[in-house]
């Protein structure tokens, strides 16, 4: 806490904090440190480096896209004897509701945007053992200002991120949740969470920025495509589904020569061929590919080859695949982001919790259905972004999963280590 004195405002001597057995995450209890150490200084350090939650009216944020509410509600806390604008760090904040919903802002962005008609104190985590409670005087807004200058990102990137509490860390949803972990850990968010990401307002944007999902209805549509493996190419999983089937066949690796012959000899008897079909409709004749049209496909799809190989070589090079071993599907792409999705979906209320967590569940089981293993799993996926967006650059598309990857096979706290992959007789 703080206090005003003649010699300016000073931390006040607080009392002991009440013992905490255990905090929601790392986060809370390194401002329970500082909180218990007095050193307000690392307190709002801590702070810089997060989003903090206020609660707000989703009518309002609907009838006013692109804004966020430029007062902060008032709430009256014994603590100080005072109205208080109060905030939440993320793994403090209640499961969903319809209304209202959570926003979320920087310090920094505190500091900057409070005014004379806003509460006097700023409470963090309110209730809590590691709440705090600070004068939001000018001085005070510019002391905030100077800490969340020296922090060069909030929530930083490429972080593994846990919830020691609200939220599963074992069991079906975590395993469901965990396929979501690449992107998770590139974006430093909690990978274990099923809540309110970055808050209403900025997941609504993202998800028309990424997707072009404004509605309940396009969202559903998006989770089910990627629950069914319907999002990306089927070429990529024509090319390498006919590898695999060679491997088996003929058993060893399968040479890219050998695999741009048989793509080559399956195309070509697509040519031209008509065929007919009785329909409710009637007769109907069906006229197959052209020729040119075969000859386009047969290229595009050596080319392709060409890209695999290519990116499986460099991948085996970094130790994202065995030697030996190679990618059978880029299926695992759309069940990882059929994850998150369904995360994104509940921040932005195009789905309750529970059906949230419905899709999650689904995700893990068509996952452990195709794969073998967290690093199978994770080729994939790494395979299916790359072909999306990298062009073979090996650029920061490909380095951050590379880096990602690593994170989730080496970090004690992992999900990909704490939780096996197919689930065991007890689950």
């Amino acid at each position: 806490m703080w206090k005003r004195t003649g010699a300016g405002e000073q931390p006040a001597t607080a009392a002991a904090a009440p013992a905490w057995a255990e905090a929601p995450s790392q986060v809370e209890q390194r401002l329970y440190e500082a909180k218990c150490r007095h050193d307000w200084a690392a307190y709002l350090d801590v702070l810089a480096g997060q989003y903090l939650y206020r609660l707000a009216s989703r009518p309002w944020l609907d009838a006013n896209p692109g804004r966020v509410p430029a007062r902060m509600q008032p709430v009256w806390r014994p603590e100080v004897q005072g109205w208080c604008a109060a905030v939440y760090t993320e793994a403090m904040l209640p499961a969903p509701i319809e209304d209202p919903v959570f926003i979320s802002e920087s310090l920094g962005e505190y500091a900057r945007g409070w005014s004379q008609q806003d509460p006097p104190w700023l409470a963090v985590n309110p209730g809590s053992p590691c709440e705090a409670y600070f004068p939001a005087s000018q001085s005070l807004c510019a002391l905030w200002q100077q800490h969340a200058d020296r922090v060069s990102e909030v929530s930083p990137n490429l972080t593994l991120r846990t919830l020691w509490m609200g939220g599963p860390r074992t069991g079906a949803v975590a395993r469901g949740l965990a396929c979501g972990a690449l992107l998770s850990v590139k974006n430093g968010q909690y990978w274990n969470s099923v809540s309110h990401g970055l808050g209403y307002n900025d997941e609504r944007r993202l998800l028309e920025r990424w997707w072009g999902v404004t509605t309940r209805q396009k969202w559903q549509q998006y989770q089910e495509e990627l629950l069914t493996n319907e999002m990306s190419s089927p070429v990529w999983e024509f090319t390498l589904g006919l590898r695999h089937s060679l491997a088996q066949d003929f058993g060893g690796q399968v040479e890219p020569a050998h695999w741009r012959q048989a793509a080559e000899r399956v195309l070509r008897k697509r040519v031209a061929t008509a065929t007919i079909e009785l329909t409710p409709d009637g007769v109907t004749r069906s006229e197959g590919p052209t020729e040119e049209e075969v000859e386009w496909q047969i290229d595009g799809v050596k080319r392709l080859i060409g890209r695999i190989t290519r990116y499986e070589a460099r991948f085996r090079a970094d130790g994202l695949l065995p030697e030996g071993r190679f990618v059978r599907s880029v299926a695992a792409w759309d069940y990882g982001r059929a994850s998150n999705m369904a995360r994104f979906g509940l921040a932005a209320r195009f789905c309750t919790l529970e059906e949230a967590e419905g899709a999650v569940l689904r995700a893990g089981r068509v996952s452990t259905v195709g794969y073998r293993s967290w690093e199978d799993f994770s080729a994939a996926y790494v395979l299916g972004r790359c072909l999306h967006f990298d062009e073979e650059e090996f650029g920061p598309w490909y380095e951050e999963m590379l880096t990602a990857h690593r994170i989730l096979t080496t970090e004690p706290e992992s999900p990909w280590l704490t939780i096996p992959f197919r689930a065991g007789g007890g689950e």
